[in-house]
């Protein structure tokens, strides 16, 4: 089974803290890091934007990714969210074991 980190950007950590917690309670992540402050800068509609946002670093099984997208998507205040997977190749064992048995398998909760 393959373990994924996923980062996902936000205008706060209050709503990441939101869709993290959701995204929790549906066993579609074991876990999610938030750091409440970073500075982002890029390029938007023509535009280079200088702009505070938080980060959140989710640790999962890959096949929950298109699931986490879908609600993502859903709730994120964004039109384009970043969300990007990572597979992980080294883990700890038992860290590896702990996200296995905090997320369900798909098929159900």
């Amino acid at each position: 089974m393959t373990i994924v980190s996923v980062s996902i950007t936000g205008p706060d950590a209050d709503t990441l803290g939101t869709i993290t917690r959701h995204l929790v309670e549906a066993r579609l992540a074991a876990c999610g890091n938030i750091i409440p402050a970073i500075r982002s800068i890029y390029r938007w509609q023509g535009n280079i934007e200088d702009e505070a946002e938080a980060y959140v670093l989710l640790h999962t099984r890959a096949e929950h990714i298109p699931a986490i997208i879908e609600r993502v998507n859903a709730e994120h205040p964004y039109d384009t969210v970043q969300i990007l997977a990572t597979e992980i190749d080294h883990v700890d064992s038992a860290y590896r074991q702990w996200v296995i048995d905090e997320t369900a398998p798909p098929d159900r909760p």
